[in-house]
C-alpha cells in the first residue's frame, strides 16, 4: 500500500518560505571513528527509507506522496559547515526530499538531510538511527504514520484553544532579524545539565539585558509515546524572560507551559496558511521578511530547541564508533537566532544559526551561552580536583614551577626556556662527557652538538625554519640523536617515524603534518618514495657554525602522531615551553644527574621514550641506544650490563624483564607508563631491582606532553594486589575530575580526568573540531584537556585510574567501566594482570569479556565466584579467557584486537534484580518504561536525568506516577513537579508520593 499523508498548515508556510531561505533543511550529523562503505550505506537507505516512506516523499497538490525511490548518498572527501553540501536547497518540484552525505574524511560524518516541510528534527533522527540499524544489520524500527502536526492536535485537543498571547517583534540579538543568508556555529560543552533548555534561554536572557520573548518547539509525540512518524510534528511555546530570571524559574515556566500543553494552541496563521493559494502565501511571507529586515525586528528574541539524550550506540556498526551527533539549527523566517542542542555521553553539542553580517555579535552571544552551560565547580579546588602534593610550589596555569634540585641548583634554572639552553649549557660545562652509547662506541656531547650544527646548517640552507616539521625517519642510532637535535637547533619541530610502518602511512603522516622534508637513514630511503629527503649519514660529521638564532619558548618542538580512539592518526602540536615544563619536575623527581644513563629502546614515534632521550641529556648524563627490535636477550644485556641505571617502558615491557630471571645491576628509577600498572606487577619489580630502586608510576596523555601525574610504588601501601596509584599532579598541572554531568566527582566516586597547566600541547595538527572537543574551556575560562581517562580519588588522596571513558558501554542499559571491572579482577591474588573489552556482535547486545594472566593456576569459575562477590551480576563479563601471556603493539602496549580475536561467540548477561520496596518497585518501572531503559529500584540516589530524561519525559514520568498510584490533584501536581525539579531522583520521587498518598504534602 503506497503512502501518502496531507501537506499540515505549518507545511505550507514551510513550502511558501523555502524559495526565499534556502535550504530550509533538517540537517543532522553524525560523526565517528571508522569507517562506512558506501555501497553498504545505499543499502541501507533504501531499506530504512522502505519502512520510514516519509523520507521518499513528493509534493502533489495538497497531498505528499510516496515516490518509491530511496534519498540519494553522495560521497565526500571532506565537509565545510559553511560550504556548498550543507546549502543546497531541495528542488520542491522533484523529490525525494532528502539525501544522504557520507564524508569519508576525518572524522568519519554521515549527513541527514530533509526539506522541514516534510520532516522535523525528531523526525529526521527516526529515520537516521533507522538507517544505522540497517548498516547493522538489524531490522528497522520504521515510522509509517500518516499522522500530521494539524490532526494529533485535533485528536488529542478536539478543541484546541487559540494563541491568545499576542506575538511581539523584539530587537534580535545580533541584528539582521530575517537575512537571507546565514551562518553555523558550533561549541562543544564538556559535561551534561539537565532543564539544558531552561539554562540555555536563560543565558541569551542574561546576555540580552532586557526583557526577551523565545520559541520552543515541542514535540506532539509527547503526547503518543506510541507514534512512529517522520513528519513535522514540532509546535512551539513561547516564554517571556526578564534578564535576571534564574534558569530554575524559566524551567518552571517551561513545564508549567508544557503541563498546560500550550503548544496545543491554534495561531491565526495556520490557518492563512491552510485557506491562501501557495504563491499567495509566498508573496505575502515574502513581503512580511523584507519588512522584518528593514524594521530589523523578529517574531521571537531566539528560538532554542532541544533534541534530547542520544546513545551513540545507536549510531555505531562494527567499523564505526560513533562520537557525537548534532544538528544545524534551520534558520527560519522572522527568527534572527536559532539555538540546537544535544545531549550526549559527556558533553554537549550547542549549535547556532544566525545571519550574515553578524559575526562579531554572534561569537560573543554564542561564548556567552557556552559559558553559562559549563560545569561550574564550587570554588577554587573542588572536590575531586586534585593540585600538587602538599608542600610543592605551584604556579598559575602557564607558569613554570621549579622543584629543588640536588645540590641546590632548581630544574628551572637547569632547563631555561627551551631544551637547547639546558643542553648547551651541559656541552659548556663538560664537552668531553659521554652523552651517548650505541653499538659503535661512544659519542662525546661536544661530538653530538657539532654534528647537530651540521643538520642545523643544512636545513636552514634549504629554507627550513621557525613554523616548519620536518620528518625524521631512522633507527635509535647516534645519527639520529644528531638529527632531531639539528632540527631543534634551526628552530623547526621533528616530526619522529616510525620505520616499521608501511610506506602509505608514512606518506600520509608527512603529507598531513606538512613536513618540508625528511631526515632519513640509509636503509629507509626506499620507503618514502619521490619525495625530498636528506640521508644523514651523507652528513659530514662536523664543520658547521652554531646556528645564530635559537626558538622561542612558544615555538614547535615536535609534532607526534596517535591514533588513540578516533580512527585517522593525529598529529599533537608540543610547544618548547611545554616540554621544559616536563623537564622542570621530572629531572629532580625522576632522579636525573650527570650519573643516570637511561636506555633508549622503545620507538621516537612514541612519547614514552622521550624521557628516556632528553633527560639525561639535559643533566650531564647518557643514553645507551638500542636500535633494532627489542629481543629478551637484548633486554637481558641492558639489565645486567652494569651501565645503564634508570629505564622508561611499559608495564607490559616490565612483566616481560620480571619473566627473564634476571640480576640488575644497580639501578636508581624505574619509570612505568603507558598502561595502568598492577601492584604484582610492581612488587615483583621492586623485589628485582631491590630497595635502592624507586619503581614511579607515571600518568600522561601524549596531549599533556610525556608525563603530568606521578606516583611512586610503595610496597607497604600498595602491596602485591589491585592497581598502583597513578599518584599526584605533578606541580605546574591540575587534576579535575568531572561527573558524566561535568561536575566535580566527590572523593571515592569515577570521574574523567581533565588536566590544566603549561604541560597542555598546543592542540591537534589541523584538527579545529577535534581542538574544540577534547581541549576545551572550563567554567573560569582555564584551557583543559579533556582525556577521555577516567580516574578516582583514593581515601590517601592518591589518584587512581580506573580505564576509558570511550571504553563505557551500555549492556542492557547499564553504563558500565570496564577499566573498573578489571581493577576488581586483578585483586584476586592468582591475577597478575587484567583487561576487559567490549565485544559487539552482529546480532544482539553487547558483551563483555575479560582477559587475564595469571602467576598462579587459576580457574575460570574460581574468578567468576571471586567477581560475584564484588560485582552485581550486569556487569558480570560474559566469558574470561586466561593467556600466558598478552599480545603487544610496536610501542610495547597490549594489543586489544589480537585479544579481541579470542572469542568468536556470544554469551548471555544476567539481569539486575528488582528492589523489594513497593513503591519504589512501581516507580521504578515507570522510570523503565518511560525512559525505555532498566531502572534498579533498589537505588534512591538515580537520577531521572543522568539517566536519559528530559523535560517532556520527566512530565510524562510524573503524570504517570500519580495517574498510577496517587490521588494527587493538580495543585498538588505542580507543587510535587516543583519540589521533584530540584532533586529529580528515584527517592524524591518516592517521598513526595508517599507524602501525597498520606495527605502530607503542602499544596
Amino acid at each position: 500500500m503506497s503512502f501518502s499523508r496531507p501537506i499540515s498548515p505549518i507545511e505550507q508556510g514551510y513550502l511558501a518560505s523555502a524559495p526565499f531561505l534556502p535550504p530550509f533543511a533538517i540537517q543532522l550529523l553524525v560523526e565517528g571513528a571508522g569507517s562506512i562503505d558506501a555501497a553498504a550505506l545505499r543499502q541501507a537507505v533504501a531499506v530504512a527509507s522502505e519502512a520510514s516512506p516519509g523520507a521518499r516523499l513528493v509534493g502533489r497538490g495538497r497531498l505528499w506522496i510516496d515516490s518509491g525511490e530511496p534519498p540519494p548518498v553522495t560521497v565526500l572527501p571532506s565537509l565545510d559547515l559553511d560550504g556548498p553540501a550543507l546549502r543546497r536547497p531541495f528542488d520542491l518540484s522533484a523529490g525525494p526530499l532528502s539525501e544522504v552525505l557520507l564524508v569519508t574524511g576525518d572524522p568519519t560524518t554521515i549527513v541527514f538531510r530533509a526539506t522541514h516541510a516534510t520532516m522535523d528534527a525528531r523526525g529526521v533522527l527516526v529515520w537516521a538511527t533507522d538507517v544505522l540499524r540497517a548498516l547493522r544489520d538489524e531490522r528497522p524500527l520504521g515510522a509509517r504514520s500518516p499522522l500530521t502536526d494539524d490532526a494529533l492536535r485535533r485528536r488529542v485537543a478536539p478543541s484546541p484553544a487559540r494563541l491568545s498571547t499576542p506575538l511581539r517583534w523584539p530587537t534580535p540579538l545580533v541584528g539582521a532579524a530575517a537575512h537571507r543568508r546565514h551562518r553555523w556555529r558550533r561549541a562543544i560543552i564538556t559535561g551534561n545539565q539537565h532543564a539544558l533548555v531552561a539554562r540555555t534561554i536563560a543565558a541569551i536572557g542574561s546576555a540580552a539585558g532586557r526583557r526577551s520573548r523565545f520559541m520552543v518547539p515541542v514535540d506532539l509525540r509527547r503526547h503518543e509515546r506510541t507514534l512512529a512518524a517522520t513528519g513535522n510534528l514540532a509546535l512551539p511555546v513561547f516564554l517571556d524572560v526578564t534578564p535576571d530570571q534564574p534558569w530554575a524559574e524559566v524551567h518552571e515556566l517551561l513545564l508549567r507551559a508544557l503541563a498546560e500543553r500550550r503548544e496545543l494552541a491554534v495561531s491565526a496563521a495556520e490557518g492563512w496558511a491552510d485557506r491562501l493559494p501557495r504563491p499567495v502565501l509566498r508573496a505575502g511571507l515574502s513581503a512580511a521578511e523584507r519588512l522584518s529586515r528593514r524594521w530589523d525586528r523578529g517574531i521571537c528574541t531566539a528560538a532554542v530547541s532541544h533534541l534530547g539524550r542520544i546513545d551513540l550506540d545507536a549510531f555505531s556498526t562494527d567499523t564505526f564508533n560513533a562520537r557525537t551527533v548534532y544538528t544545524l539549527p534551520v534558520h527560519g523566517p522572522f527568527i534572527p537566532v536559532s539555538f540546537s542542542t544535544i545531549e550526549l555521553p559527556g558533553h554537549i553539542e550547542l549549535t547556532m544559526s544566525h545571519p550574515t553580517g553578524a559575526d562579531r555579535a554572534a561569537e560573543s552571544l554564542m561564548e556567552a551561552v557556552a559559558a553559562a552551560l559549563a560545569p561550574k565547580a564550587d570554588g577554587p579546588a573542588p572536590p575531586g580536583a586534585r593540585t600538587a602534593p602538599p608542600g610543592a610550589r605551584t604556579a598559575p596555569p602557564g607558569a613554570r614551577t621549579a622543584p629543588a634540585r640536588p645540590g641546590g641548583t632548581s630544574a628551572g634554572d637547569a632547563v631555561g626556556p627551551t631544551v637547547l639552553d639546558a643542553f648547551t649549557r651541559c656541552v659548556r660545562q663538560n664537552p668531553d662527557a659521554v652523552a651517548l652509547i650505541g653499538p659503535e662506541g661512544t659519542v662525546s656531547y661536544a661530538e653530538l652538538d657539532r654534528r647537530a650544527d651540521v643538520v642545523a646548517e643544512r636545513l636552514r640552507r634549504l629554507g627550513v625554519g621557525a613554523g616548519d616539521v620536518v620528518g625524521l625517519l631512522a633507527d635509535r642510532t647516534p645519527a639520529a640523536m644528531a638529527a632531531l637535535w639539528g632540527v631543534l637547533k634551526a628552530g623547526a619541530a621533528y616530526l619522529p617515524l616510525e620505520p616499521s610502518y608501511p610506506p602509505s602511512r608514512l606518506g600520509f603522516l608527512l603529507d598531513d603534518a606538512g613536513a618540508a622534508l625528511c631526515l632519513v637513514q640509509r636503509p629507509f630511503v626506499d620507503r618514502l618514495g619521490p619525495r625530498r629527503v636528506i640521508v644523514i649519514e651523507d652528513l659530514p660529521l662536523a664543520g658547521a657554525a652554531p646556528p645564530r638564532t635559537t626558538p622561542a619558548p612558544t615555538d614547535l618542538a615536535y609534532v607526534i602522531y596517535t591514533s588513540g580512539t578516533t580512527g585517522r592518526p593525529k598529529g599533537v602540536q608540543v610547544e618548547h615551553r611545554n616540554l621544559v615544563a616536563y623537564a622542570d619536575w621530572a629531572l629532580p623527581r625522576l632522579q636525573v644527574d650527570e650519573n643516570t644513563r637511561y636506555a633508549f629502546f622503545t620507538s621516537m614515534a612514541f612519547d614514552l621514550g622521550a624521557t628516556a632521550y632528553f633527560l639525561p641529556l639535559l643533566a650531564g648524563g647518557s643514553v645507551e641506544l638500542v636500535p633494532g627490535e627489542m629481543t629478551p636477550p637484548v633486554l637481558r644485556q641492558i639489565i645486567e650490563g652494569g651501565g645503564v641505571n634508570a629505564l622508561k617502558l611499559t608495564p607490559t615491557y616490565l612483566d616481560l624483564i620480571n619473566r627473564l630471571d634476571v640480576a640488575p645491576a644497580r639501578f636508581r628509577t624505574v619509570v612505568v607508563g603507558g598502561e595502568q600498572l598492577s601492584a604484582a606487577v610492581a612488587a615483583r619489580a621492586q623485589r628485582l631491582f631491590g630497595p635502592g630502586c624507586v619503581i614511579v608510576n607515571e600518568y600522561g596523555p601524549t596531549e599533556a606532553t610525556i608525563g603530568c601525574v606521578v606516583g611512586t610504588f610503595d610496597p607497604d601501601r600498595d602491596g602485591s594486589d589491585g592497581v598502583v596509584p597513578i599518584g599526584e599532579p605533578a606541580p605546574g598541572t591540575e587534576v579535575l575530575l568531572l561527573d558524566r554531568d561535568g561536575q566535580s566527582a566527590p572523593p571515592g566516586a569515577v570521574g574523567e580526568i581533565h588536566l590544566t597547566g603549561a604541560q597542555l600541547a598546543r592542540g591537534y595538527l589541523g584538527r579545529p573540531e577535534l581542538d574544540r572537543e577534547r581541549f576545551v574551556r572550563l567554567h573560569d575560562g582555564r584551557r583543559a584537556y579533556r582525556t577521555g581517562d577516567l580516574g578516582r580519588l583514593r581515601p590517601d588522596g592518591l589518584l587512581e585510574f580506573v580505564g576509558r571513558s570511550d571504553d563505557q558501554v551500555k549492556v542492557r542499559g547499564y553504563r558500565i567501566e570496564p577499566g573498573e571491572i578489571a581493577t576488581v579482577l586483578a585483586e584476586h591474588p592468582a591475577v597478575a594482570h587484567a583487561v576487559v573489552l567490549p565485544h559487539r556482535p552482529a546480532h544482539g547486545h553487547i558483551r563483555l569479556h575479560a582477559y587475564v594472566t595469571t602467576r598462579a593456576p587459576v580457574t575460570e569459575d574460581a574468578l567468576r565466584t571471586h567477581l560475584a562477590g564484588l560485582l552485581p551480576p550486569a556487569v558480570m563479563p560474559a566469558k574470561i579467557a586466561v593467556l600466558e601471556e598478552f599480545p603487544q603493539t610496536a610501542n610495547g602496549k597490549i594489543d586489544t584486537d589480537s585479544l579481541r580475536a579470542v572469542f568468536r561467540d556470544d554469551a548471555a548477561v544476567s539481569p539486575v534484580a528488582d528492589g523489594s520496596d513497593p513503591t519504589a518497585a512501581v516507580v521504578a518501572g515507570i522510570w523503565s518504561q518511560v525512559l525505555r531503559t532498566p531502572v534498579d529500584a533498589t537505588d534512591p540516589t538515580a537520577d531521572f536525568h543522568q539517566l536519559g530524561g528530559d523535560s517532556l519525559t520527566f512530565l510524562e514520568m510524573l503524570d504517570r506516577v500519580f495517574r498510577q498510584i496517587s490521588s494527587a490533584t493538580g495543585d498538588d501536581f505542580l507543587t510535587v513537579m516543583r519540589d521533584v525539579t530540584a532533586t529529580p531522583t528515584l527517592g524524591t520521587v518516592c517521598r513526595v508520593v508517599r507524602d501525597a498518598q498520606s495527605g502530607r504534602h503542602d499544596s
